[in-house]
C-alpha cells in the first residue's frame, strides 16, 4: 500500500505562482523562454500582466487579478490553502508599491506555511529544479 502512496504523490501537478513587478517583467520573459521545458511540468497561476507575459511564452496558465487590484492576496490564499507549492516573485526592491501589505502578505504567508519563495533569478532556477524533482 506505501507504493500506491508514493506514486500518487509523484503523479500530482505542482502548482507554481509566478509574479513580477513592472521593473522586472523583461527578466521574467528571459526565464520563461529558458525554462519553458520545465514550467511545462507545472500548473501556472500568475498576477494579470505576469500571466499574460506567461501565456505569450506559449504556456497554459490561471490568470488572477492583478498585484495591485488583488492578486497578490488570492496568490496568498492559494498558499495558505495548500494550492500553490513555490512562488516565483521577481520584486523591484527599489521601486514603491501601492500594495506593499499585499506583499508583505504573500511573503509571510510563504514563511508561515514553508512553502518555497524565490524573489530573484538565481533562486527562482533552483526553486524549479527542486519543485520538478
Amino acid at each position: 500500500m506505501a507504493k500506491t502512496s508514493r506514486s500518487k504523490k509523484s503523479q500530482i501537478q505542482k502548482t507554481l505562482a509566478l509574479i513580477a513587478h513592472d521593473g522586472k517583467k523583461a527578466e521574467m520573459v528571459g526565464f520563461l523562454k529558458d525554462n519553458c521545458a520545465v514550467l511545462e511540468k507545472f500548473k501556472l497561476i500568475a498576477t494579470s500582466t505576469t500571466g499574460m507575459h506567461v501565456a505569450q511564452a506559449g504556456l497554459k496558465v490561471k490568470r488572477m487579478l492583478s498585484g495591485p487590484m488583488g492578486g497578490d492576496a488570492q496568490i496568498a490564499s492559494e498558499v495558505a490553502i495548500g494550492q500553490c507549492h513555490g512562488v516565483i516573485f521577481l520584486r523591484d526592491p527599489l521601486g514603491m508599491h501601492p500594495h506593499d501589505p499585499d506583499i508583505s502578505t504573500l511573503l509571510r504567508i510563504c514563511d508561515v506555511h514553508d512553502v518555497p519563495l524565490a524573489t530573484n533569478l538565481a533562486s527562482a532556477r533552483l526553486l524549479i529544479k527542486g519543485l520538478a524533482k
